[in-house]
């Protein structure tokens, strides 16, 4: 059931509606709209209702791209050998990342079951452009998972660059298995392994 929680953090964010802009609302105001609107869809979608998990991977594929900044977090992911990696294998690994990322996460997400969101007010200094916006995963009868969302301030908004789930960061969970990949594979070994990934996840999704 971890795996449903971390989903409901990761869904959270892929939800933002089109159009949000730097003078848009801040962090934690917007996390907490996106709380309420997340929890809401979650509980009238029917492929995520009905467990269809090929429908969930539609729904947030559509939605995710515009407001994560995947290759910030493919590239704190990799670590010192992002910079080895020539322009199409960044590209690669950043393509190869998000799509086992989104399909893992819809399919945890359809395990979904009336989890609560509450999220901690937090001051911004306008200055600052980096916010980290800290929640709770409230789940009946169970302890509350603390989950926080680290945002960078874009041209076009603020973007997620990773997600902290209780004290785990999702980039730095990432980052010891990537290291190994690359020293068994080199980069290459690394995408090949991230897109085998995608493929048997989505092979398990459309079965």
């Amino acid at each position: 059931m971890k795996s449903a929680f971390i989903a409901l953090c990761f869904s959270v964010l892929t939800l933002l509606p089109f159009g949000v802009s730097a003078n848009g609302p801040a962090p934690d105001e917007l996390i907490g709209e996106l709380c309420e609107e997340v929890v809401e869809i979650l509980r009238t979608n029917k492929p995520a209702r009905s467990g269809d998990t090929a429908g969930t991977v539609r729904l947030v594929q559509e939605a995710v791209l515009p407001h994560f900044n995947f290759r910030r977090m493919t590239m704190l992911a990799v670590g010192r050998d992002w910079r080895s990696a020539t322009p199409e294998q960044q590209k690669r690994l950043t393509d190869a990342f998000y799509g086992m990322l989104t399909r893992t996460y819809s399919n945890a997400l359809t395990q979904y079951r009336d989890q609560t969101v509450a999220v901690r007010p937090s001051r911004v200094d306008p200055s600052e452009k980096t916010a980290r916006v800290q929640t709770e995963i409230q789940q009946p009868g169970g302890q509350p998972i603390s989950v926080d969302y680290v945002l960078e301030l874009r041209p076009d908004g603020w973007k997620i660059f990773d997600i902290v789930v209780a004290g785990v960061s999702l980039v730095t969970n990432y980052r010891g298995t990537f290291a190994r990949e690359i020293s068994l594979g080199g980069i290459d070994g690394l995408i090949d392994s991230l897109e085998t990934k995608e493929r048997l996840v989505a092979r398990a999704t459309q079965s």
